[in-house]
């Protein structure tokens, strides 16, 4: 049976990666994500974990190694921040379009500049269409079972697509928590071996990454668009083989205190469990106001999103990044296309906060849940409210 610890998150996810038998781990050192693929590298090199450790010279390296690795046949895992992912970005189309089942740790970070090593969601954001499966944990836990639940859809053969599993950097990934950290036997009930779908072998050669050619490129990318749509099935059916395996439960969309709400939060990541608690603290105060957690990223799960918000009159949306030259943040701008679309007629308040890691107190949640009801109520456009801002 698992066990009930004490443990910094990053080592957490890296303990999490040992459990599921990587057999490549190729990462450079960022701040903070460090300390994950240091632990990994230290397992490897004590015999904890039978696997090859590639300390690449760069983030493009990592994810190009990353990339010849899975080809090849290897559960291959890497993980990265901010200016890493983006340097990372070239790539990161590669090992999609390649339907390469990567599994990807993001330790969210600020984008420079200025430069800045604290949490926010700029990295990832920046990073939306590069056609990975995105997942979000507010909590250690999530991010050790989020973990096993990545290399268990990105190998599906069902699927064959890298996956992201975004944690928030030192809110998340030096925080002590307890964790029930699952066994060997167990994971190992839930995350068979892997076999590749196809793979580089001199004795049966393939090509892959071939030029496309005006001819067949549309009809390449359509391919990946499509992978990615028909994964999200199968993301729901491992959470659920994860909830039998493990007793936790995960869904695309999860709600809190939404029955009666007129007022919903939009939440994605650990700033959600701050919420949790102005959400408490509103209702003790008669305020019908809920929340609503968007736990899967990409695919987006519209219809689940749908029907969450359907009773409220009002969605107070939050940004962790900024959307340069667009009167929204990036999760905004995409609720907001996506409800037009579909009819819906809730009033949306975006609010832009914790940039650069600044802390978002329960009382400034209020504030914003009091802004945008008189918003709503005279009329007035709430885009892109940056909160906090000194004069």
């Amino acid at each position: 049976m698992g066990r009930r610890v004490g443990l910094e998150v990053s080592l957490a996810c890296a303990e999490a990666v040992g459990l599921c038998n990587a057999d490549v781990v190729a990462a450079y050192p960022i701040t903070p994500q460090t300390h994950i693929v240091e632990h990994l590298s230290e397992m490897v090199a004590d015999g904890h974990l039978d696997a090859e450790f590639v300390p690449v010279e760069s983030e493009h390296s990592a994810m190009s190694c990353c990339v010849g690795s899975s080809a090849a046949g290897a559960r291959t895992f890497t993980s990265t921040s901010s200016q890493g992912l983006a340097l990372m970005h070239e790539i990161l189309f590669i090992a999609a379009s390649l339907r390469l089942p990567i599994v990807m740790a993001t330790a969210n970070r600020s984008l420079s500049g200025p430069i800045s090593i604290w949490n926010d969601h700029s990295d990832i954001m920046a990073e939306r269409d590069i056609g990975w499966i995105q997942t979000f944990a507010e909590n250690g836990q999530e991010v050790v079972d989020l973990t096993m639940h990545a290399f268990k859809v990105a190998e599906d053969k069902r699927v064959c697509l890298p996956v992201a599993v975004n944690l928030d950097g030192f809110i998340l990934t030096h925080v002590i928590e307890p964790i029930e950290m699952p066994d060997q036997e167990e994971v190992d009930a839930y995350l068979p071996p892997f076999e590749p779908s196809q793979s580089l072998d001199p004795a049966n050669p393939i090509s892959m990454g071939i030029v496309g050619m005006p001819e067949i490129y549309t009809e390449a990318k359509k391919a990946n668009l499509v992978a990615l749509e028909n994964s999200y099935e199968v993301i729901k059916e491992h959470w659920e083989g994860l909830a039998k395996q493990f007793g936790r439960t995960y869904k695309p969309i999860e709600s809190y205190r939404t029955d009666d709400a007129e007022v919903l939060f939009v939440t994605m990541g650990s700033l959600g469990e701050t919420v949790m608690t102005a959400v408490d603290q509103m209702r003790d105060d008669g305020i019908k106001v809920g929340q609503v957690r968007i736990r899967l990223w990409r695919p987006f799960p519209v219809d689940d999103f749908m029907q969450a918000i359907a009773g409220a009159k009002t969605l107070i949306v939050i940004d962790r990044a900024l959307s340069p030259g667009v009167p929204a943040g990036p999760v905004a701008t995409e609720l907001r296309g996506m409800m037009y679309a579909k009819g819906a007629k809730q009033y949306v308040a975006n609010f832009v906060c914790g940039l650069g890691g600044r802390d978002v107190t329960r009382s400034q949640f209020v504030e914003m849940v009091q802004e945008a009801q008189k918003a709503a109520a005279n009329g007035e456009e709430m885009t892109c409210r940056m909160v906090g801002v000194k004069e």
